[in-house]
């Protein structure tokens, strides 16, 4: 156009009346009234308004540097692709984040499946190959990792990923903003919200966090059908004996999985937390600043923030691991067909649990170590039992690995690892691979460094007793930050960071006494220090020690196991126990009750346990200590007190 004669109001009425303008779908949101830089680009060239496409370009950045047009969601410049841009006047007053970029009219993620009866089905009838933008909400719904996507894991998304979800308008300052859903975010936002703060939660992914969507809740519903299985299989022992082969429906135990967490999932939605006064936002969170953070190109301030960001499944440095395809703990619970056999990388509680688990479902498993025990944490005899059990369930345990090489095998498409033992070089080979080797915190994309909060890739973020960060103002919790990576520690951090940060509370994190338990059959449980603890810190100490083939309970379930308690030395203190046994998990709280409140071990041997239980053995263990109460000394006391008695007349 001659630069004399070129008037903008006019130019931009050319372009209104000759763009194709409408409403535009992208990804599950539908903007209205926007057109395509790519088309503009093209009429600009054709109406002679520019002599190259790059000419074009920059005449709609000139649009768009004077105000005239905007990308939908402020994201570009003006560029000649499939990118979406509206003209200024046609912008609307939002009330709400969303309503003048309107989701899809869903309730629920099932409007959007194939054959579903929702009016926005988006799989049309096109031709095999055919690509087709509509089909990009299906993309993003594979983005979530829950698979496969039937009514079960469509009620779980509806719940902790809504597909018409709208962020609320960022209105003042926020008492506390929660970054991340799982159980640290969660109970802190609600926790924060029911003192009456005002108070914003962020979730870039699904509500529940790991916890709900794949960890405790999954895991354990798969390990309760293998309890079973397991049983079933060893039932000769109680004179029960089973005709035929047992059947596993692989298929049924997962959708019953898929069902029960779905189940569960109201207590982490969206909604509830709605409902409960908290801002929800469904977004990456990036800090902008030492007070705010950005989500959904909104600016939210804070007086204090939370980091609950947790971790994902660590990839270890084994060559060729790119080079084959593998699962992990935020995948294994979307298969849908059992595999024939498998190579469990890592022998932690996941590996575990995850090992004994699938070779009671009929697979051929291989639980792999670096050490020379499995459960590395552990005590050695409470590992022993544990890999007993796992043997007797069909799993082949190889410690003592050094990781060579993965590679595929062309002709059978099974993975081989490669790796020495005890100075030989072996090879194992499985149709699949589980990496089971820990947890790595998710720290990376927060944009810490704006926030002035020190973090390393490896440990997390940096926090003080108090759990604060580098920045006063921002505190940190659950598996970003600890290597206690558990949710029952996580929301009891949370717990911490409610007093510290909104009142003018001094909890520690220290002072909490941890317990845990890995879900294998039999479970192992601890709370408090080890052994090996006391020696390293130079302490003495006693232990007293109740083996299961002592206890009426476990003799007649056909368990085994033991409580091993740890006092001061000479005294009935209690520093620390580990239980192996079929209660274990639920064992350990009686004991940590006692640490908590400084109950001792001649206090539990005065507390009357039902007779036959296996936590009776809890009150034994008591029962030891007393008894070594009763010195030569004493026992001549006592004795010549009793003679006394017998010869005193009445």
């Amino acid at each position: 156009a001659d630069e004399h004669e070129f008037n903008l109001e006019d130019f931009k009425e050319e372009l209104i009346n000759c763009l194709d303008i409408r409403d535009r779908k992208w990804m599950l949101k539908s903007y209205p009234r926007c057109f395509v830089g790519s088309e503009c680009v093209s009429y600009l060239l054709a109406r002679k308004h520019a002599a190259t496409r790059e000419d074009a370009v920059a005449l709609g950045q000139m649009l768009v540097d004077n105000n005239i047009i905007a990308h939908v969601t402020k994201d570009h410049g003006f560029k000649d692709g499939t990118f979406f841009y509206r003209f200024k006047d046609h912008d609307k007053k939002k009330k709400r984040v969303g309503d003048d970029e309107v989701k899809l009219e869903v309730s629920s993620w099932i409007d959007l499946m194939p054959g579903s009866p929702g009016k926005d089905n988006l799989l049309p009838d096109i031709p095999f190959g055919f690509v087709d933008e509509s089909m990009e909400d299906i993309k993003y719904l594979e983005k979530l990792e829950v698979a496969p996507l039937d009514e079960h894991n469509l009620k779980l998304l509806d719940n902790v990923h809504p597909p018409s979800w709208k962020d609320p308008l960022s209105d003042g300052t926020y008492n506390m903003v929660a970054i991340g859903a799982g159980a640290g975010g969660l109970v802190t936002a609600a926790g924060s919200a029911g003192v009456g703060a005002k108070v914003a939660i962020i979730e870039m992914n699904l509500l529940g966090g790991d916890c709900l969507n794949y960890g405790c809740v999954p895991s354990k519903a798969l390990l309760r059908v293998a309890k079973t299985i397991s049983e079933v299989r060893h039932a000769g022992q109680f004179g029960v004996h089973i005709g035929g082969e047992v059947k596993i429906d692989f298929p049924a135990i997962m959708e019953r999985m898929r069902k029960l967490r779905a189940d569960i999932s109201p207590n982490d939605s969206a909604k509830r937390f709605e409902d409960l006064g908290i801002d929800v936002f469904i977004g990456e969170a990036k800090f902008i600043g030492k007070d705010s953070i950005c989500v959904n190109n909104q600016t939210l301030k804070f007086r204090r923030a939370c980091i609950a960001t947790g971790a994902k499944a660590a990839v270890p440095k084994i060559p060729g691991l790119s080079s084959i395809s593998y699962l992990t703990n935020e995948t294994i619970f979307n298969l849908t067909e059992l595999p024939k056999s498998m190579i469990v990388v890592g022998s932690g509680a996941i590996g575990c649990e995850m090992a004994q688990c699938f070779a009671c479902f009929g697979t051929t498993v291989y639980l792999t170590a670096r050490s020379g025990k499995i459960l590395g944490r552990e005590e050695v005899e409470a590992s022993e039992i544990v890999a007993e059990s796992l043997t007797n369930d069909g799993v082949h345990i190889l410690t003592n690995c050094t990781y060579h090489e993965f590679t595929n095998e062309e002709e059978t498409g099974m993975k081989v690892l490669r790796v020495t033992r005890n100075g030989e070089e072996e090879l194992i080979k499985a149709e699949c691979v589980l990496l089971a080797v820990g947890r790595s915190p998710n720290v990376s994309s927060l944009n810490l460094e704006e926030a002035g909060v020190k973090y390393d890739t490896r440990e997390g973020i940096k926090v003080n007793d108090q759990l604060v960060t580098s920045n006063k103002r921002i505190f940190a919790v659950g598996d970003c930050c600890t290597k206690y990576k558990f949710t029952h520690v996580a929301d009891f951090m949370a717990r911490i960071v409610i007093r510290n940060a909104l009142f003018f509370g001094n909890a520690k994190f220290s002072d909490l006494v941890i317990p845990w338990a890995t879900y294998t059959k039999p479970e192992l449980a601890h709370v408090g220090l080890y052994e090996e603890d006391m020696k390293k810190r130079n302490l003495e100490y006693d232990v007293f020690e109740k083996h299961f083939e002592d206890v009426d309970r476990a003799i007649l379930d056909g368990d085994k196991g033991y409580i091993k308690v740890i006092t001061k030395k000479g005294s009935d203190k209690i520093v620390g126990c580990t239980i192996v046994g079929s209660r274990a998990g639920d064992m350990i709280s009686e004991v940590t009750l006692a640490i908590t409140n400084g109950l001792g071990l001649g206090a539990i041997a005065l507390t009357i346990h039902p007779y036959p239980t296996e936590s009776e053995c809890i009150r034994q263990v008591g029962d030891l200590f007393n008894r070594t109460r009763l010195t030569p000394t004493v026992k001549v006391l006592f004795r010549k007190l009793l003679s006394a008695r017998r010869t005193t007349k009445i």
